[in-house]
């Protein structure tokens, strides 16, 4: 028997005051069982942190060619290709060549993924922006992780606050040079 994603209602209010951005998301967010739980909460972060017009999650596993997150223009052309976790430089090379904007947001240690990163072909290398979500704060939101989860996302500098009930988590997104 095959096991089923799991499915999560997350709503988000969302002030990134970097970017502008004053949204209420609703999300419903399917988890498949391959996928750990801090990739999974990475991906819903790099959704929250990437919101704008036309974004979408991809169909998942069943479509491997699609980045994980996309914005897409209203005629339906490609404007930003979101990763997540460590993609190889292959993956990063077709993002890079069919997106004007490439972003990976991982939950890992980005270090790693730089040095595995290093000297491999990748198409406008520079312009690929690397987030590493502060790997602490990853492990403290899934400690709190439910499928119906109600929470309130802060961005200043790229310092994040996420309030979840009555307690209030931080955490920070740097950006690494992948070239």
């Amino acid at each position: 028997m095959a096991l089923t994603a799991t499915v999560y209602n997350i709503e988000i209010d969302l002030a990134d005051s970097d970017r502008g951005v004053y949204e209420s998301l609703a999300l419903r967010v399917a988890r498949h069982p391959s996928e750990s739980e801090e990739y999974f909460v990475t991906r819903v972060l790099a959704y929250a942190l990437e919101y704008a017009e036309g974004i979408e999650f991809s169909r998942g596993i069943s479509d491997p060619d699609e980045p994980t997150i996309s914005v897409r223009d209203l005629t339906g052309a490609l404007k930003v290709w979101v990763e997540i976790g460590n993609p190889d430089a292959a993956r990063l090379h077709k993002a890079s060549k069919a997106s004007p904007r490439v972003a990976v947001y991982t939950h890992k240690d980005p270090e790693q993924l730089v040095a595995r990163l290093k000297g491999e072909r990748i198409h406008r290398a520079d312009a690929v922006e690397l987030w590493a979500i502060d790997r602490a704060f990853i492990v403290q939101i899934v400690e709190r992780l439910d499928r119906r989860m109600s929470l309130s996302l802060s961005v200043t500098d790229r310092e994040l606050f996420l309030s979840i009930g009555s307690e209030t988590l931080e955490g920070r997104v740097v950006r690494h040079a992948v070239d």
